[in-house]
């Protein structure tokens, strides 16, 4: 897939006022600091369509950007260690989850991991999570350009071994770097191939 157009739409806290037209939607959620708006940066080739920050929990709404005028990409709230209280971390987690429930043009959600770390507790969860809601997903493994890779491999073999143990399988994944580009053709190929398999009814 070819990124001809990216254009903001709307942010907001609010499920019900998410755009109304009925085209695909594909959503990328992590972790604060995980490297997500460097990534949909990288995939839409723009530097600043999702804003970047070294401070945790920049992105604190649903982002809504319209791409090639024929699909979605969302931004959501990071979660985890943002430093926001737990009220306002209560609230982001209220609406991520209706997000997930009630988006029914939703066609997948890409779960973002920092490729340098060991499996952690919170991502499991939230993964565990879609699995039960049954909402399909993708890892997306970022930063890799920072990792060896064999270690890359490493930490990659302790997530199969991990979600192993209850899943049947392990989730499609991508392994990616917003510094070199790595991962970029394949992410899109994917989007586009799954729009082309699921087409959304009007």
């Amino acid at each position: 897939m070819k990124i001809k157009s990216a254009e903001f739409v709307i942010s907001n806290s609010d499920v019900s006022k998410c755009p109304k037209e009925r085209i695909p939607e594909f959503a990328f959620i992590g972790r604060s600091n995980v490297g997500k708006s460097s990534l949909i940066n990288m995939l839409v080739d723009q530097k600043s369509l999702a804003k970047t920050s070294g401070k945790p929990g920049k992105t604190q709404l649903i982002n809504h950007f319209k791409i090639n005028n024929n699909w979605f990409l969302v931004d959501l709230p990071g979660y985890g260690f943002a430093k926001v209280s737990k009220s306002k971390k209560d609230e982001f987690q209220s609406f991520i989850k209706k997000y997930f429930a009630v988006r029914e043009q939703l066609l997948y959600g890409f779960v973002l991991i920092d490729s340098r770390l060991d499996p952690q507790q919170i991502d499991l969860d939230f993964m565990e999570w879609l699995g039960e809601n049954q909402i399909p997903f993708c890892i997306v493994f970022t930063k890799t350009d920072k990792i060896s890779s064999v270690e890359l491999q490493k930490n990659i073999a302790k997530y199969k071994r991990t979600l192993l143990k209850s899943w049947e399988e392990f989730p499609t994944y991508f392994e990616t770097s917003s510094a070199t580009n790595k991962g970029k053709d394949e992410l899109l190929n994917f989007i586009e191939e799954t729009i082309s398999l699921f087409p959304i009814d009007n």
